[in-house]
């Protein structure tokens, strides 16, 4: 249950290898720990064997932080290899539950960061923040701290009592039934505000090993702004339909394609402007994606009816509400996990699909220019499939994490998500072809059916890196 993210960044200008070997040994040297990263799961018979915190008030920073090197080249499979491979990895439950590392010997010039940190530290939206708040707009600016470095508040702390009061709980409650019977009456009277039809079985709903694989492609935001405008529908539609473009093609090509469309689960963030960075604030909708749907302009349809009657029905809702009623919607996936009973119950939704918003613009750390910035996410047993997309300095950033056996040739949706997205310009009359992708990597071993595809470096758009080999 542990998120990540994979940053890439450019040397600042001048500099060798010799500066990330320096960043390493600043970054863990003796610090000051932030209270979140402190944090340790605990379970004792005072909390009646629930899990709990406790402060960890040694922080080995050295076991924290790891530093890696690609074997040469330093190509981008090499680097989706490893983080592959890192993100397996399960976090020490003796220890708070984060790690970084620092990776060099990327070619350009370039190295990267990846991190992890369990969810019950760490929302997406929280960890986007938390990546804002410790870069820079200014390439000058140096003696920046890292994320668990501990910083002075922005702002003054909440007030004591400022949380939800009991009796106001106690409404809330009383108030989530008759929404509920609301919104369910409302679902058999009009189709276009209830839930999608019941998630069909899928490859993707097997059980999964504890290998990963890891791909990940930007696209130009406004391609995909374009076709919202033409649509008249939002970009997180759009995003959707590529998804459900992309899926419904792969799953062609393994002669697995349900009859039934495909559904996703689809996060929505209940943060409140100005809370505070950690824990999680997060309800849930369930969309279609149209799979049975071969015209891209109808899919296109179709996901924004869906998404828009599942906005409609959490607007109707406080956040506690929408949190309750989120995790009752997903209550048949907890009896999708019980051995024996999983076989017989159908999944609540066949994949997770999820967009958070990033920076807007170009961001640097001690100099290094942030060059791209991919997500990586959970997939968990029946859920071998996780789509995270992050949008950063015009770039709308795909990461697709999956299970290694579970999920076959991951890599061959980046070029099925690019041929949906022109599927899409066309059905809307939108001319966008000429932008290619702004990154595209995967972890695949070479001399592959999907081999010999030229792709572009991260930010430099329509510049050839070579040639990527995906099996």
């Amino acid at each position: 249950m542990h998120v990540g993210g994979l940053q890439v960044f450019r040397l600042p200008p001048g500099e060798d290898e010799r500066w990330i070997a320096a960043t390493y040994r600043e970054v863990t040297g003796p610090a000051v720990v932030a209270p979140l990263f402190r944090r340790r799961a605990r379970r004792s018979l005072v909390t009646f064997g629930a899990w709990s915190w406790e402060d960890d008030l040694d922080v080995d920073l050295e076991y924290h932080v790891g530093r890696f090197g690609l074997p040469r080249p330093g190509r981008v499979r090499e680097l989706l290899e490893l983080t592959s491979r890192l993100h397996g990895a399960l976090l020490d439950r003796h220890r708070p539950l984060w790690e970084a590392c620092l990776i060099e010997g990327l070619e350009g010039g370039r190295f990267a960061v990846y991190s992890k940190i369990h969810h019950a530290l760490m929302d997406g939206v929280s960890a986007l923040r938390l990546l804002a708040e410790t870069l820079s707009t200014d390439p000058d600016l140096r003696w920046m701290p890292m994320p668990w470095a501990w910083r002075p508040p922005s702002r003054p702390a909440s007030p004591a009592g400022g949380g939800l009061a009991l009796a106001d709980a106690v409404r809330e409650l009383a108030g989530l039934g008759p929404i509920a019977a609301r919104s369910a009456f409302r679902a058999v009277l009009d189709p276009q505000f209830g839930l999608p039809p019941a998630a069909p079985r899928s490859l993707l709903n097997r059980p999964i090993t504890g290998a990963r694989r890891f791909a990940a492609q930007g696209w130009p935001l406004e391609r995909v702004r374009r076709v919202a405008r033409a649509s008249g529908t939002t970009l997180n539609d759009v995003l959707l339909a590529m998804c459900g473009g992309a899926l419904r093609s792969y799953l062609e090509s393994l002669n697995a394609l349900p009859d039934d469309p495909l559904v996703a689960m689809t996060p929505v963030s209940l943060r409140r402007a100005g809370s505070e960075i950690g824990g999680n604030a997060v309800g849930a909708i369930l969309c279609t994606l149209a799979t049975d749907r071969r015209d891209a302009g109808e899919r296109l349809d179709a996901v924004h009816s869906s998404a828009d009657a599942g906005k409609r029905a959490l607007r109707s809702m406080s956040p506690l509400q929408a949190t309750l009623a989120s995790a009752a919607l997903l209550s048949p996936m907890v009896a999708g996990l019980l051995p024996v009973v999983g076989r017989y119950v159908r999944p609540a939704y066949n994949l997770v699909v999820s967009n958070i918003p990033g920076p807007a613009e170009p961001l640097y750390w001690n100099g290094a220019r942030l060059e791209g910035v991919y997500p990586l996410s959970i997939p968990t047993d029946g859920q071998a499939l996780n789509i995270t997309v992050t949008s950063y300095a015009g770039s709308l950033e795909f990461g697709l994490t999956g299970c290694r056996r579970t999920v076959p040739h991951l890599q061959r949706l980046l070029r099925m998500l690019d041929e949906s997205l022109v599927a899409l310009e066309a059905a809307c009359g939108v001319s966008g072809r000429a932008e290619r992708p702004t990154f595209a990597a995967s972890t695949a071993p070479p001399n592959g059916p999907a081999a010999r595809r030229p792709t572009a470096r991260p930010g430099k758009p329509g510049r050839r890196q070579g040639t990527t080999q995906p099996s």
